[in-house]
Protein backbone atom coordinates (compact mmCIF):
# COMPACT_ATOMS: atom_id res chain seq x y z
CA UNK A 1 0.00 0.00 0.00
CA UNK A 2 1.43 3.30 -0.85
CA UNK A 3 0.90 6.57 1.34
CA UNK A 4 -1.56 9.32 -0.19
CA UNK A 5 -0.57 12.98 -0.85
CA UNK A 6 -3.05 14.81 -2.12
CA UNK A 7 -1.92 18.90 -2.86
CA UNK A 8 -4.90 20.95 -1.51
CA UNK A 9 -6.81 23.93 -3.47
CA UNK A 10 -9.33 26.29 -3.12
CA UNK A 11 -12.41 23.69 -2.95
CA UNK A 12 -10.30 20.61 -1.89
CA UNK A 13 -8.14 19.64 1.65
CA UNK A 14 -4.59 18.66 1.50
CA UNK A 15 -4.67 15.01 2.55
CA UNK A 16 -1.58 12.78 3.51
CA UNK A 17 -1.86 9.18 4.29
CA UNK A 18 1.40 7.83 5.47
CA UNK A 19 0.70 3.75 6.67
CA UNK A 20 4.43 3.47 7.57
CA UNK A 21 3.93 6.18 10.46
CA UNK A 22 0.37 5.34 11.07
CA UNK A 23 -0.56 9.38 10.72
CA UNK A 24 -3.46 10.89 8.22
CA UNK A 25 -3.35 14.87 7.81
CA UNK A 26 -6.75 16.46 6.24
CA UNK A 27 -5.80 20.35 6.39
CA UNK A 28 -7.88 23.25 4.46
CA UNK A 29 -11.13 23.51 2.68
CA UNK A 30 -13.39 20.60 2.08
CA UNK A 31 -16.22 21.59 -0.86
CA UNK A 32 -15.43 19.94 -3.83
CA UNK A 33 -17.79 19.55 -6.85
CA UNK A 34 -17.80 15.53 -6.22
CA UNK A 35 -16.79 14.73 -2.46
CA UNK A 36 -17.56 10.88 -2.99
CA UNK A 37 -15.23 11.03 -5.80
CA UNK A 38 -12.82 12.89 -4.04
CA UNK A 39 -13.11 10.69 -0.76
CA UNK A 40 -13.47 7.01 -2.09
CA UNK A 41 -9.60 6.98 -2.31
CA UNK A 42 -8.98 7.60 1.03
CA UNK A 43 -12.14 4.65 2.07
CA UNK A 44 -10.52 2.38 -0.06
CA UNK A 45 -7.05 3.36 1.45
CA UNK A 46 -8.13 2.71 5.14
CA UNK A 47 -10.04 -0.28 3.82
CA UNK A 48 -6.44 -1.77 3.26
CA UNK A 49 -5.01 0.11 6.24
CA UNK A 50 -6.88 -1.29 7.91
CA UNK A 51 -5.47 -5.13 7.44
CA UNK A 52 -2.20 -4.24 9.18
CA UNK A 53 -2.77 -0.83 10.87
CA UNK A 54 0.30 0.54 12.99
CA UNK A 55 -0.44 0.54 17.24
CA UNK A 56 -1.09 3.99 17.05
CA UNK A 57 -3.02 5.64 14.11
CA UNK A 58 -3.08 9.41 14.70
CA UNK A 59 -5.57 11.66 12.88
CA UNK A 60 -5.12 15.46 12.42
CA UNK A 61 -7.91 17.19 10.88
CA UNK A 62 -8.19 21.14 10.22
CA UNK A 63 -10.48 22.18 8.36
CA UNK A 64 -11.52 25.84 7.92
CA UNK A 65 -14.99 24.87 6.30
CA UNK A 66 -16.39 21.47 4.89
CA UNK A 67 -19.99 21.35 3.17
CA UNK A 68 -22.81 19.08 4.11
CA UNK A 69 -21.62 16.27 1.23
CA UNK A 70 -18.60 16.38 3.00
CA UNK A 71 -19.21 15.78 5.72
CA UNK A 72 -21.05 12.62 5.31
CA UNK A 73 -17.87 12.19 3.57
CA UNK A 74 -15.03 12.99 6.12
CA UNK A 75 -17.72 10.34 8.57
CA UNK A 76 -17.14 7.69 6.38
CA UNK A 77 -13.28 8.38 6.94
CA UNK A 78 -14.22 7.95 10.53
CA UNK A 79 -16.36 5.09 10.56
CA UNK A 80 -13.51 3.30 8.69
CA UNK A 81 -11.44 4.07 11.98
CA UNK A 82 -13.72 3.38 14.20
CA UNK A 83 -13.50 -0.11 13.33
CA UNK A 84 -9.54 -0.39 13.36
CA UNK A 85 -10.28 1.03 16.81
CA UNK A 86 -12.78 -1.87 17.76
CA UNK A 87 -9.91 -4.16 16.39
CA UNK A 88 -7.91 -3.05 19.29
CA UNK A 89 -6.07 -0.44 17.70
CA UNK A 90 -5.03 2.62 19.15
CA UNK A 91 -6.84 5.72 17.14
CA UNK A 92 -6.56 9.29 18.31
CA UNK A 93 -8.07 12.18 16.38
CA UNK A 94 -6.77 15.78 16.81
CA UNK A 95 -9.51 18.01 15.84
CA UNK A 96 -7.79 21.36 15.15
CA UNK A 97 -10.12 24.38 15.11
CA UNK A 98 -9.57 28.34 14.86
CA UNK A 99 -10.77 30.06 18.65
CA UNK A 100 -13.53 31.85 17.38
CA UNK A 101 -14.74 29.20 15.20
CA UNK A 102 -17.43 27.27 17.57
CA UNK A 103 -19.35 26.05 13.93
CA UNK A 104 -15.95 23.81 13.37
CA UNK A 105 -15.94 23.53 16.88
CA UNK A 106 -19.67 22.06 17.24
CA UNK A 107 -18.54 19.95 14.03
CA UNK A 108 -15.76 18.15 16.14
CA UNK A 109 -17.91 17.55 18.90
CA UNK A 110 -20.86 16.28 16.57
CA UNK A 111 -18.16 13.42 15.02
CA UNK A 112 -17.43 12.59 18.63
CA UNK A 113 -20.84 12.14 19.56
CA UNK A 114 -21.20 9.61 17.02
CA UNK A 115 -17.73 8.16 16.58
CA UNK A 116 -16.66 5.49 19.29
CA UNK A 117 -12.92 6.61 18.90
CA UNK A 118 -11.13 9.18 21.15
CA UNK A 119 -10.77 13.00 20.24
CA UNK A 120 -9.09 15.75 21.48
CA UNK A 121 -10.67 19.41 20.48
CA UNK A 122 -7.60 21.31 20.01
CA UNK A 123 -7.83 24.97 19.72
CA UNK A 124 -5.65 27.33 17.90
CA UNK A 125 -5.19 30.65 18.77
CA UNK A 126 -3.28 33.47 16.94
Amino acid sequence: MKPIYIEGTAKTPMVKYDNENGTIEIKGRSIPENSIEFYKPLVDWLDDYAGSPKELTKVDVHLEYFNTSSSKCILDVFKKLEAIHKNKHEVLINWFYEEDDEDMLEAGEDYESIIRVPFRMIEIVD
